[in-house]
């Protein structure tokens, strides 16, 4: 197999060379990732060239509009969805927000929307609020000990009432891969939808939403080496039953009824840079032209998920081997079973401690709950405190992540 040719990577993110950021290993990823340079110069150019009204026929308005439908027609291919089925909003929690709005419509009083605790609040929160309007919101719990859900407890909770199942792909703290086309089929099964969060998935794996099944499935752009989207699949016939949340005169716009504001033009445009990325990278690797996008974004993504198995096992082999350490989520060290994002805890220092640390050693990271408060009460952490997580990126080194081993292997 083609080796990730790290110095070639790291030579398209002008981070890497700048003279305070260069100086940091960035583990903090699960937080945002850093653009390469062909984001930036899409980005740079609009500003600078196009910063107009688009879609009107001089000429700056019409290459406004030429750069966000090149985004809009490329960027599908990281969910292999078709364009139409491609929601572009301000981010995921935006878009979440947007959408349970138009599937209320749908809705009766006393139907049911299950939800996890495991996830990020942009998952959860919007779909809680439906009780506010009669609609009953059940928890489907984690195991207290390790964070992790099992599919087994979803059964119970499932009724014909139930219209929407909420879940992770993989928590942002506790980052087990769930089985989301085995959850996607029991909820089916009892006429439920099924919305999965993404966001902490899709910087690590090809995305298919075929081989999924799941009905909508959103995720963020600036975490995915973007600006500040947030993206959102939705199935097409699924689009067709919502309420309108856009401009009437929009509603029957494939993509408009989920999108309340016009889009930020810049931004938009700028996410071809992230396919753009792609095509320099496959390029650089392979020997042979993809046959489309949607293949383009696995066989890049293959490389980069062996790349990532490789920074990942030596920081879980550590934290495995500290009785003393509490890593959320499940212990493997394996790329197909969790993403590289390590949350953990340890009685001997507050994960603040941790935190400073690393910062000391210019290691970037963070601490606390991470927008998942509900995980933590349930693990029994004090949220303010939470836990340090650190959060590995297909463009880090060897020597970044040994680094953080090094503080962690001295204050363990």
């Amino acid at each position: 197999m083609t080796a990730l040719d790290l110095d070639f990577i790291r030579e398209q993110f002008p981070a890497f060379a700048h003279p305070d950021a260069g100086q940091w290993a960035h583990l903090e990823n699960a937080g945002g990732s850093y653009v390469p340079k062909q984001v930036i110069d899409l980005l740079n150019g609009f500003f600078t060239a196009t910063k107009v009204q688009p879609y009107w026929a001089f000429e700056p308005s019409t290459r406004a509009g030429h750069a966000m439908d090149l985004a809009k027609a490329r960027l599908p291919a990281t969910f292999n969805a078709d364009a139409d089925e491609v929601h572009f909003g301000p981010s995921t929690t935006q878009n979440t927000y947007v959408l349970a709005h138009a599937l209320r419509a749908t809705m009766n009083v006393g139907d049911e929307v299950i939800v996890t605790n495991q996830d990020h609040e942009a998952n959860v929160g919007s779909w809680r609020r439906l009780s506010e309007t009669g609609i009953v919101v059940k928890e489907w719990p984690v195991d207290p000990a390790t964070g992790m859900l099992d599919v087994a407890d979803l059964g119970a909770l499932l009724t014909d009432r139930t219209a929407l199942v909420a879940v992770t792909h993989a928590s942002n703290v506790a980052a087990t891969i769930n089985p989301i086309a085995t959850i996607a089929d029991i909820a089916h099964a009892h006429g439920a939808l099924l919305c999965v969060d993404g966001v902490a998935y899709a910087p690590h794996s090809a995305v298919d939403v075929g081989q999924l099944r799941c009905d909508i499935y959103l995720y963020s752009a600036y975490k995915t080496f973007g600006p500040h989207v947030g993206m959102m699949y939705v199935a097409s016939g699924l689009a067709d039953r919502v309420s309108n949340q856009g401009h009437y005169f929009n509603g029957d716009t494939a993509t408009g009824k989920l999108v309340p504001a016009g889009q930020n033009h810049a931004e938009v445009a700028a996410t071809a840079g992230v396919m753009g990325y792609y095509d320099a990278v496959h390029e650089h690797h392979f020997d042979h032209p993809p046959v489309d996008d949607t293949a383009l974004v696995r066989e890049v993504f293959g490389l980069f998920a062996t790349h990532e198995q490789h920074l990942m096992t030596p920081l879980a082999e550590l934290l495995n081997s500290r009785d003393e350490v509490r890593l959320v989520g499940t212990p493997s060290g394996d790329h197909s079973h969790r993403t590289p994002t390590f949350a953990f805890s340890t009685p001997k220092l507050s994960s603040s401690k941790v935190y400073d640390a690393l910062i000391q050693a210019k290691v970037s990271c963070g601490h606390g709950q991470f927008y998942a408060p509900r995980l933590m009460a349930s693990l029994g952490l004090d949220p303010t405190d939470g836990v340090a997580r650190l959060s590995l990126a297909h463009y880090n080194t060897a020597d970044e992540v040994e680094r953080a081993l090094h503080v962690l292997d001295t204050i363990l």
